[in-house]
């Protein structure tokens, strides 16, 4: 539609570090708190660059508060009782645990619980393989949760773990299929995979489903080589009708072998349509939906919160370094949609 811009980049930063962290990612606000506080993943260490792969970043997820939409504070690295029991079950046999990553939070309305799914990383160093784990912790609130095991595993053949998770709308027959990122080992490249996660109860451990999106069986360009899945808009902020929603996807191009080293492409935002109730994506944008105009090589999308009629602010953290806040038009995106 002539004239409406379908989002504004906000200038600056939204997140101040304190000068502890020069590298900040993955956003997840609280619906409890009004998203006037969250959980950050901030970068303790760093071995390699993030466009080639091969590259280590060491985590640990922290608490932000805010005075506004566009402007948090990192505070204290967040607690959860139980923690060091379950990385220590899981990192038997050497394994190198990395810290925890890519924070997630769900307020359950039914019991009123909040929930944190997050990434729990290992590196077996041995088999130079990194294993992935979808870890989770349950309370009444971010201030009292308690770590369980995993809602989701890893397979010991493949190493397929599960991160970066979207939960779904209830379907009719009273469950999720919830959208996650796994992977999937290629003869020519490990690509990035969005796959179906069928849950229940979620706080009790989840099912795998089907792949819902393979970058290498697909012929777009710019989510030729990896796709993650990001947050789902309200149905009142763009109604696709009963059972479709509309979402956010992350991409990147394909892997380049550049010598010895598997070079990566951009990471860009996109827009996918969700069918939850059969598990299914239908449409996967064939353009990118936002480059931010200082990413080098990454715009990845964390959250998204609805501020008025037809209007939200989408977060997107930036070469893994900085987090930014977008303003997104309803009226703008309906537009580039095939429905």
């Amino acid at each position: 539609m002539v004239g409406i811009k379908n989002y504004i980049e906000h200038h600056g930063k939204v997140i101040e570090t304190g000068g502890h962290f020069s590298h900040v990612m993955a956003l997840s606000l609280n619906p409890r708190a009004h998203y006037k506080d969250g959980i950050i993943r901030c970068i303790i260490s760093r071995e390699g660059s993030v466009d080639v792969a091969g590259y280590i970043d060491r985590s640990e997820l922290r608490m932000v508060t805010g005075n506004s939409l566009e402007h948090f504070v990192i505070g204290e690295r967040i607690k959860m009782r139980n923690e060091d029991e379950i990385i220590a079950k899981l990192g038997v046999g050497g394994l190198d645990f990395i810290g925890l990553e890519d924070p997630d939070i769900f307020i359950d309305k039914i019991t009123g619980l909040t929930h944190l799914y997050f990434s729990v990383p290992f590196i077996d160093k041995v088999k130079k393989r990194t294993m992935v784990y979808l870890g989770h912790a349950v309370g009444e609130d971010l201030n009292s949760l308690e770590m369980t095991d995993p809602v989701l595993g890893v397979d010991s053949k493949t190493y397929m773990g599960a991160k970066e998770v979207c939960i779904a709308p209830m379907n009719k027959k009273g469950f999720r299929y919830n959208l996650v990122e796994s992977s999937s080992e290629e003869e020519d490249f490990t690509y990035s995979t969005v796959r179906v996660a069928i849950a229940e109860d979620m706080g009790k451990p989840w099912r795998f489903g089907e792949t819902a999106f393979h970058p290498k069986e697909c012929s777009i360009f710019w989510i030729a080589g990896h796709a993650s899945p990001g947050p789902l808009l309200p149905r009142r902020f763009v109604d696709l009708g009963e059972g479709k929603i509309l979402g956010i996807i992350n991409g990147r191009e394909v892997n380049k072998k550049i010598g010895e080293d598997i070079k990566y492409g951009m990471f860009s935002v996109g827009l996918f349509i969700y069918d939850y109730e059969e598990g299914r994506i239908d449409w996967v944008s064939s353009e990118p939906f936002i480059k931010d105009s200082e990413a080098k090589t990454i715009t990845f999308a964390s959250q998204f919160v609805e501020t008025r009629k037809g209007e939200g602010i989408l977060y997107a953290h930036i070469d893994d370094s900085f987090v930014r806040a977008y303003t997104l038009n309803s009226v703008g995106i309906r537009s580039l949609l095939p429905i």
